[in-house]
């Protein structure tokens, strides 16, 4: 639902951005670059310290990069494999570094091994799920399917709940709980994902296998019908 909606919005209001960088001569693999190692450094130097206010503050930043680096590729008319390649693998690094920075939190200062092993999971969960959509694809299957919480829903999720829950710092009470209520809805609707992706993938090939048994078929009855004229 997010990349549907909220990514054409986003998308729209950071043209004319995308468009000024271009003009100073910026790339968008430089935007790729740059928005992932800012994500990278206010969930590693903030999170672990529980600075989840100004984590979030500093991840939201950069995260924008995602958009605006494609933003600059197709009014560049450049959009290339190896650009759709830095950007994926890249995303991949940045949801790591939060989901770790999590996981930095509750094994030390957070002192929570249960909701370390949230994060842990989230974070591996995140990168299986868009796995199985890229190998899917990779052996030639559609994989006709997004799943409940895809990349978007989960930064979105977790982002805002810790920036909420940051306000604990500063007095507000009792809104440190929006974070582990995160990370497990996050945890579990990661795992509903995999299981659809994993369901469909096992469906479109069995689907594609039963095609390639009946050509084969097909083709075999067509060879036997030209010698049984000859």
């Amino acid at each position: 639902m997010l990349n549907k909606y909220a990514r054409a919005f986003f998308t729209r209001v950071l043209t004319p951005f995308a468009a000024f960088l271009i003009r100073r001569g910026v790339s968008p693999d430089t935007v790729t670059l740059i928005g992932t190692a800012g994500v990278m450094a206010g969930a590693l130097a903030f999170y672990p310290r529980g600075e989840f206010f100004w984590g979030t503050v500093v991840i939201t930043l950069f995260v924008f990069s995602d958009l605006v680096d494609g933003n600059m590729a197709r009014q560049l008319g450049r959009s290339s494999r190896w650009g759709a390649f830095l950007d994926s693998t890249l995303d991949r690094v940045a949801d790591g570094a939060i989901f770790g920075g999590f996981a930095l939190w509750y094994a030390g200062g957070g002192d929570d091994s249960v909701l370390c092993a949230v994060s842990i999971f989230c974070l591996a969960s995140g990168q299986v799920v868009s796995y199985t959509k890229a190998r899917g694809e990779s052996i030639g299957l559609p994989v006709a399917v997004n799943g409940l919480v895809e990349r978007a829903e989960r930064l979105v999720i977790s982002l805002v709940a810790a920036g909420l829950a940051g306000l604990h710092a500063f007095g507000v009470p009792g809104i440190d709980v929006l974070l582990p209520v995160a990370l497990w809805i996050v945890a579990a609707g990661s795992l509903v994902t995999l299981v659809q992706r994993v369901v469909t993938v096992r469906r479109e090939s069995a689907e594609a296998e039963a095609r390639e048994g009946a050509a084969r078929d097909d083709a075999g009855n067509a060879s036997r019908g030209r010698e049984a004229t000859t």
